[in-house]
């Protein structure tokens, strides 16, 4: 099975294509949205399964996904909160609150990912 690697992509929700950051090395995981006023598109954080908003600026829409890439919950976080871990989140994707509602996203849909995932991601 290939890697994950960080850098960037394409977050692919129906017909919606979002601008895509993935974080996959141990470091840009932790670094996260940490330090930032906002975000372009998407963070995918992987591997993953719990996410906080400690030292944050902003709240954010948090995504869990399976390892099919299907969203198994939703869920709006404040700045200085501490997710539910969610045993069979393999991902996480966060953005500004309000996006994924904008995208479409909903609990039980499908994501892909081109360009910045491995090969077959999100088939």
């Amino acid at each position: 099975m290939a890697e994950w690697q960080d850098g960037t992509g394409t977050l692919l929700i129906g017909t919606t294509a979002v601008p895509l950051e993935v974080a996959a090395s141990y470091r840009a995981r932790t670094r996260g949205l940490l330090g930032r006023d906002g975000v372009e598109g998407a963070l995918l954080l992987t591997p993953a399964g719990s996410v906080h908003t400690f030292r944050m600026r902003f709240p954010i829409d948090v995504a869990y996904l399976d390892r099919r890439m299907r969203v198994i919950a939703l869920t709006t976080m404040p700045p200085g909160r501490l997710g539910l871990p969610r045993l069979r989140s393999r991902h996480v994707l966060e953005a500004e609150a309000g996006a994924m509602a904008r995208w479409g996203l909903t609990t039980g849909g499908t994501v892909a990912v081109s360009a910045g995932g491995p090969p077959g991601a999100g088939r």
